[in-house]
């Protein structure tokens, strides 16, 4: 039997949930999502075409970005309205006037915790695609963690059990589907696994851009600029230098041989707590370039988030990057090409014998802008939430405490996504033959 805390006495373990398609079912559910930026906008353009909702409404500081971007669905299901998702109590305001019974976080990382607080206050299913933020350790930063990615979350985890409600955090694509990959790989694939490493590729070019990042650039920041975290059982969580280990990976659906380097991001904090592994890690496909515009960012302490005095004004060296590079939203007609999102596991396959493969989900920009006008990486990142939401609603997938998608069942996932969605992911064997 596997322990799903992964031997970590930190992880929280599974609630158990019914997955049965007759389980008790919960009522309609209406959807608050908090940002109605790129992923926000997207998961509306996405969720239109399902019925497991009754109300959906898109909140951002700027409520007229809201209300278009609700508009331009076309449903009358959806509209948009204000919030200040920094402030708990407006927050837990917006819950209570919109009748929310499911919130979906899609703002930047740094308004995790006060939205996660509004949910809790509200008392109402909580999911974010992005966890509450790390703080490198304060004297050996490149060798030991400090506040982890996801921290302030899990010291809740009790406290939200106890009422009984589900905080579904890191559930994106990476986070996200990656988590459900490496599930289902410890459930279906393998009898035991060494090392489970998401690895994140693209072949995508925007047209008419020097450097122009297809995500937020102030997450981009944080997870790139960040000590890298790797998970290995011996040792448990510990930091390395930024862009350390740099391999070749072979990408799926034309994109081919990418580069990878070592980045902070959530799987590395989840995966261990529920997945019987060796290791675990991820590698993101940056390039020279981003690299190194990465790196003079923070040689001259752009890439910082407290505040500075201009010219009589306060303004974050961070905003003001984030501000002068076009907005990732708005390029989804100057991309061309796709991204891959990922998982490789290598270990003991379930018939005996040295097994490796990797679980990718592969998506064309092309495609997306056609079917719901979101470019790529936004679309991939809001897909995965709403395939997650809709299982919630039908009772298949549930629990109570805070939890990552590797606590629930991944085969009620993977189907969905591959047949209502239409997004198909791949399973690429690459156990070497011999």
């Amino acid at each position: 039997m596997v322990d799903r805390s992964g031997g970590n006495p930190e992880g929280p373990h599974a609630f158990p949930v019914d997955n049965r398609r007759g389980a008790a079912r919960v009522p309609p559910m209406r959807i608050l999502v908090v940002g109605a930026g790129g992923v926000g906008s997207a998961f509306a353009a996405i969720a239109r075409h399902r019925g497991f909702f009754e109300s959906l409404v898109l909140a951002d500081l700027d409520s007229t970005r809201a209300v278009v971007a609700a508009e331009r669905t076309g449903d009358p299901r959806i509209g948009g309205r204000g919030i200040d998702a920094s402030d708990t109590a407006d927050v837990e305001e917006a819950i209570r006037a919109t009748g929310a019974t499911a919130v979906l976080n899609a703002a930047d990382p740094r308004f995790v915790m006060p939205i996660f607080d509004a949910c809790f206050r509200a008392g109402v299913t909580y999911l974010d695609m992005a966890m509450s933020l790390s703080q490198p350790h304060p004297h050996h930063p490149f060798e030991q963690t400090g506040v982890k990615l996801g921290d302030e979350q899990f010291a809740r985890h009790d406290a939200w059990e106890a009422r009984g409600l589900l905080a579904l955090c890191g559930m994106g694509v990476e986070p996200g589907l990656a988590d459900v990959f490496a599930r289902y790989a410890a459930d279906e694939l393998f009898s035991s696994i060494d090392e489970i490493g998401v690895r994140d590729g693209s072949d995508m070019v925007v047209r008419g851009y020097d450097f122009a990042p297809t995500f937020s650039i102030w997450t981009t920041i944080e997870e790139c600029l960040n000590p890298p975290v790797v998970w290995e059982r011996d040792r448990g969580w510990f930091t390395t230098e930024p862009f350390s280990e740099p391999e070749v990976f072979e990408f799926p659906g034309g994109i081919g041989p990418v580069e990878c380097v070592n980045v902070e991001h959530e799987e590395v904090l989840l995966v261990p707590r529920w997945v019987d592994c060796n290791r675990v890690t991820f590698k993101y496909g940056l390039g020279e370039q981003f690299i190194g515009i990465l790196r003079t960012l923070h040689q001259l302490g752009l890439d910082r988030t407290e505040r500075v005095d201009v010219g009589g004004m306060s303004v974050s060296p961070r905003d003001v990057v984030a501000a002068c590079l076009p907005n990732p939203a708005e390029l989804g007609d100057r991309i061309e090409g796709r991204t891959c999102a990922g998982t490789w596991v290598r270990g003991d396959g379930v018939n005996g014998g040295p097994r490796e493969v990797y679980l990718a989900h592969v998506v064309d920009n092309a495609e997306t802008m056609a079917r719901d006008g979101a470019q790529a990486v936004v679309w991939q990142t809001a897909i995965c939430p709403a395939v997650a939401l809709e299982l919630i609603a039908e009772g298949i997938w549930g629990g109570a405490g805070v939890l990552g998608p590797e606590a629930l069942p991944p085969r009620p996932f993977l189907d969905l996504l591959a047949g209502p969605y239409d997004s198909p992911w791949e399973l690429v064997e690459r156990t070497p033959r011999g």
